[in-house]
């Protein structure tokens, strides 16, 4: 994947499919160069460790928490997201467990960025939990806005982004083998009421004894609000924010 001859040939297949209005996204690609401000239709690629790699040797908790100030500053990152069993050992003998909660899974729906995104586990295992499901559901992919709540890299990121031509907004916040508690300042919402739907950590969830435990809760919030949120050892949290009418 990373010969001259192969790196050649992802530019080449990028511009032919340009020519036919095809959408590219690549796989185990060499790192992002800036070709898909050249070529628009290759809107995402791999070029890191995705979550493929959990069913190898696994990713350790604070990957994810490196990967927005490293790998995306190169572009967008088909990270594949969104898995709920995350053990593996219930496939075979594959005794791997991902290094995150079932809501972080949710939140790098916001923290990593891909214009084209995955529900990438099993339909059975989203039947289970439908009520977290419903975040994939709503989840916006491209955005009008984006805003760093708070960050430290390797350690936790809180992002906002406002859905492209919508009055809605969702937030991600996952942080590595600490727990810890973010502050979200609602201050980048417009002036309104809004109803937020916040998929956090369950009180004793962690990335490695309890990842399922999960609580989801409501509650009308406006610009002036700050909300505090725990997020548990190799957890995080979502949050999608609509207007109220």
């Amino acid at each position: 994947h990373a010969s001259q001859w192969m790196v050649n040939h992802y530019r080449y297949v990028a511009e032919m499919a340009a020519q036919y209005h095809i959408m590219v996204d690549s796989h185990e690609a060499v790192r992002p160069t800036g070709l898909h401000r050249t070529f628009p239709n290759w809107i995402a690629q791999e070029s890191a460790r995705g979550t493929e790699f959990e069913s190898f040797n696994g990713n350790k908790p604070d990957h994810t928490t490196i990967l927005p100030f490293t790998r995306l500053i190169g572009g967008p990152m088909d990270y594949t997201p969104g898995i709920f069993e995350g053990d593996l050992s219930v496939y075979g003998n594959n005794k791997t467990k991902l290094s995150t909660t079932l809501t972080k899974q949710l939140a790098l729906y916001i923290t990593m960025y891909s214009p084209l995104q995955m529900a990438a586990d099993l339909i059975e295992n989203y039947k289970k939990y439908p009520d977290a499901f419903q975040f994939i559901k709503d989840v916006a992919v491209d955005w009008d806005a984006s805003y760093i709540l708070e960050a430290e890299p390797g350690d936790y990121i809180t992002i906002a982004r406002k859905a492209k031509n919508k009055n809605e907004w969702f937030v991600g916040s996952i942080t590595d083998e600490n727990p810890r508690e973010a502050t979200v300042n609602l201050s980048f919402l417009p002036k309104g009421k809004f109803e937020a739907i916040i998929y956090r950590d369950g009180k004793n969830a962690s990335w490695n004894h309890n990842p399922k435990s999960y609580e989801i809760s409501r509650q009308q919030v406006n610009s002036g609000n700050k909300l505090k949120i725990k997020a548990a050892p190799g957890g995080g949290f979502a949050i999608s924010i609509k207007a109220l009418k």
